[in-house]
């Protein structure tokens, strides 16, 4: 069995480095809150008055404390998007946070990466699914055809995708419907309840991307 995940320095390291990045950045703008509250064109101005009044030491600390904290809940929301996968002889798992996907052998026919994201295919072409990760390309190839499976260079049906348009045809109305709330979730930036949304959709044998916030999909054949 072979587990490719994020380096550990990476798993381990945004838990200082995010919260440090923050307070740097923080502490950056309590220092210059006093030069840019003197820039009359700036936006925010009551802000950066309120923050320059605010005597030393109280300013520093507490510029240090927001950074750090709001640069923690940046490491939460990272750590939560970190791609685990388990590749075995008889069953490949990916793991996001504590929601995980479990495929058997024989519904793997290959995988293969898109850009950020790692594709399996099933024998008849379905997309199983589709995730996003910072993973190593080469790693993820040599965990999949070191333990037997299929590795393409690139998606095979990449020529079938169409771009979608409202009640597309082709799809049943309750595939158009979720593309339709798909849609809303990613003009508003929501990428969690988007993936789930394209799960479900892949669920219904139709394969989705994106591509600048357009919508395409493919038919299993």
């Amino acid at each position: 069995m072979t587990t490719v995940r994020e380096a550990a320095a990476v798993r381990h390291g945004i838990w200082v480095l995010c919260p440090a990045v923050g307070a740097a950045a923080a502490w950056g703008l309590a220092l210059a809150a006093g030069w840019v509250a003197t820039l009359a064109w700036f936006p925010f101005q009551g802000v950066f008055e309120l923050v320059a009044d605010i005597p030393q030491p109280w300013s520093t600390v507490g510029a240090l404390a927001l950074g750090m904290i709001a640069g923690g809940i940046f490491a939460v929301y990272w750590a939560k998007e970190m791609l685990a996968v388990e590749v075995s002889p008889d069953r490949v798992t990916l793991q996001q946070d504590d929601r995980i996907l479990g495929f058997e052998r024989n519904e793997v026919e290959s995988a293969f990466t898109d850009g950020k994201q790692l594709v399996l295919l099933s024998p008849r072409g379905t997309e199983l699914a589709r995730e996003t990760s910072g993973l190593s390309g080469s790693a993820l190839e040599r965990a999949f055809t070191g333990q037997g499976y299929r590795w393409r260079d690139a998606d095979p049906f990449a020529a079938d995708f169409r771009l979608w348009v409202e009640h597309a045809p082709e799809l049943a109305p309750e595939v158009n419907a979720l593309f339709t709330a798909r849609r809303k979730a990613i003009s508003k930036y929501e990428h969690e309840e988007a993936a789930e949304l394209a799960r479900e959709i892949r669920r219904r044998a139709v394969a989705v991307r994106d591509e600048k916030k357009r919508q395409y999909y493919r038919c299993a054949r």
